[in-house]
């Protein structure tokens, strides 16, 4: 017996294609593992990001993040940093980071997203609309936005939206 309190009973299985899906900021996050199914240790979703898309500058307070891109390209902002990140390129932003980023390209970006340890996926799920198969996310709009501001901060994060000199924070909204 260890004291590894992050560990489940059994072993989980989510088969391609499946697993709910949300959408978040014009792109679609498919869930994966979840704080439920890891025992809290990480949470993996699956995201496709339209061309243009992406969200909007933040930082995570409280868990670490990592990308490994399956197709197409993301442009990366980490900290002073900006890169392109491509097919096969692994990203990792510890928590703290500044970052945002965006699909410079012409067809969806598809990438694995992990966070470490879990429980922000929960955000995706209550800012989020359950997304429709074969359909694209819709942009975002501006009550999506608000409603994002106002969530944030209860998951460790905080936004910081163009024009805006500071992150925005729930006291200020």
């Amino acid at each position: 017996m260890t004291d590894d309190h992050r560990t489940t009973e059994r072993a989980g299985h989510v088969p391609a294609g499946s697993g709910p899906s949300r959408w978040v900021v014009g792109d679609t996050y498919t869930f994966k593992a979840t704080a439920e199914s890891t025992g809290g240790a990480f949470a993996l979703l699956e995201a496709s990001i339209p061309p243009g898309s992406g969200p909007p500058p933040h930082v995570h307070g409280d868990e670490d993040e990592a990308f490994y891109l399956l197709a197409g390209a993301l442009q990366i902002s980490a900290g002073q940093d900006t890169f392109v990140a491509q097919a096969g390129d692994f990203v990792y932003l510890p928590r703290g980071t500044p970052h945002c980023f965006t699909n410079p390209g012409v067809g969806a970006a598809r990438a694995l997203i992990l966070f470490a340890p879990a429980g922000f996926e929960r955000f995706f799920d209550e800012v989020g609309a359950p997304a429709r198969p074969g359909e694209q996310a819709p942009p975002v709009s501006t009550t999506e936005l608000h409603r994002i501001l106002e969530v944030a901060p209860h998951y460790g994060a905080s936004i910081q939206l163009p024009g805006h000199a500071e992150p925005a924070a729930a006291e200020t909204l």
